[in-house]
């Protein structure tokens, strides 16, 4: 189920669940302040971005590939 989810779909449902919580925060009626406000953009902003700034990035090497590269002689080398 989770590999067929997308970048856009994650980051619309966080954004979703976000608008959840503020509306129950509202109706609640709970007084917050600009600092908590601030703190809670924030953190609702934050993994959003990071999502978005490393979902494709290429995989890191395996220690197989890092190995064989060491071992490998290179062109040019006598």
């Amino acid at each position: 189920m989770l590999k067929d989810i997308t970048r856009n779909r994650l980051v619309g449902g966080w954004f979703a669940t976000v608008a959840i919580i503020v509306a129950a925060v509202i109706a609640m009626g709970v007084n917050v302040g600009v600092s908590t406000t601030a703190l809670l953009l924030t953190l609702s902003l934050v993994p959003p971005g990071i999502i978005l700034a490393l979902w494709r990035a290429a995989p890191a090497p395996t220690v197989g590939e890092i190995l064989y590269e060491a071992n490998t002689p290179k062109e040019g080398r006598s």
